[in-house]
């Protein structure tokens, strides 16, 4: 894409600090994405990272009055302070940044809503540690759809050609069951229907759904969900002319059989993504739609086993800032 149709930069938030979040965003001061991004963190953290790596990199503070993209030296990053009460060790989350982290998301998507950003890009978060420190947190997917009152956030997770969608997210399998319901999965496809067309310009997209059950409920005989309220919901679609197929068994749903779809979607998080992330993993990009702002993230975690080492692959986050980019210029 042409880099000077961004007018606003992109956000970037740093995540879990004693990850590699910040490797991530240092990396990309060596990018031609470096005047086009500001990062929320703490600068200590940056530069604790930097020295650890043997980076050199200059990190000038970022003015919200002034948020144009403008050119910088080669090896700087714009950074919006955040700071920690630890800046912690690699490898070790402390349960005491959780509340400054969240302060961060929070000044983040506040500024996209006031159009100082046109997106945001989010780096992996460790939930554990957040959750640890008394906070309910179940993900940036959840997270962000509570404080901007989207009522129904959709997660999409974009691979190649491939899209796949998530008609529930981080919850217990036990419980999928449940909160498969006719109102929520038409929900979930009207989102899902419409994102495809703003952020992703396909004026008329095609979306294949999943059963929940094995063989699509094999006519009731594995269960009544895919006949009973999937099923239902899908004709309603095609009668409102949308070009919608299932429930299809999800072990041929990806398949060349099934017909080319320029979405799938998933009925809960471990039946869609191992296809994706078997199929790009490390060059993926988690996407929400139904936010009232762009939103993308890696495709992947905060990585603490390798944190420091400066063997993380950068190439998640470059396909998450790209993607928001190309989304935020539609």
């Amino acid at each position: 894409m042409n880099l000077a149709e961004l007018k606003t930069p992109l956000v970037i938030t740093a995540g879990e600090p004693a990850g590699i979040g910040p490797e991530l965003c240092l990396a990309l001061a060596e990018t031609d994405w470096a005047r086009h991004v500001v990062i929320v963190a703490d600068p200590k953290v940056l530069r604790l990272r930097a020295e650890r790596l043997g980076k050199t990199v200059s990190l000038i503070e970022f003015d919200p009055t002034q948020p144009r993209c403008t050119e910088h030296a080669a090896g700087t990053l714009r950074v919006w302070s955040q700071p920690m009460p630890n800046p912690g060790v690699c490898g070790l989350p402390d349960p005491s940044n959780a509340a400054a982290l969240l302060v961060g998301l929070r000044m983040a998507v506040s500024a996209c809503q006031n159009d100082i950003f046109c997106g945001l890009v989010t780096a992996p978060l460790q939930k554990s540690t957040i959750n640890d420190s008394g906070v309910t947190f179940s993900g940036h997917t959840e997270f962000l759809a509570e404080i901007t009152r989207t009522p129904m956030p959709v997660m999409l997770l974009v691979g190649g050609d491939l899209r796949v969608a998530l008609a529930s997210t981080h919850l217990p399998l036990s419980e999928v069951s449940n909160y498969i319901t006719a109102e929520r999965l038409t929900k979930v496809i009207e989102v899902l229907h419409r994102g495809l067309q703003t952020r992703f310009g396909i004026d008329d997209p095609e979306i294949v759904v999943c059963g929940l059950n094995p063989h699509a409920g094999e006519g009731g005989h594995l269960g009544h969900e895919d006949q009973n309220i999937i099923a239902p919901v899908v004709e309603g679609f095609r009668q409102r002319n949308l070009r919608i197929r299932g429930p299809l068994p999800a072990d041929t749903a990806f398949t060349p059989a099934a017909g080319y779809a320029d979405a799938v979607l998933a009925m809960y998080h471990d039946q869609g993504l191992p296809v994706l992330k078997y199929a790009s993993f490390g060059s993926a990009v988690n996407v929400t739609l139904g936010l009232p702002i762009v939103r993308t993230s890696v495709d992947h975690g905060t990585a603490l086993d390798i944190a420091g080492r400066g063997t993380a692959e950068i190439d998640s986050m470059l396909a998450a800032v790209e993607l928001a980019a190309q989304m935020a210029c539609r």
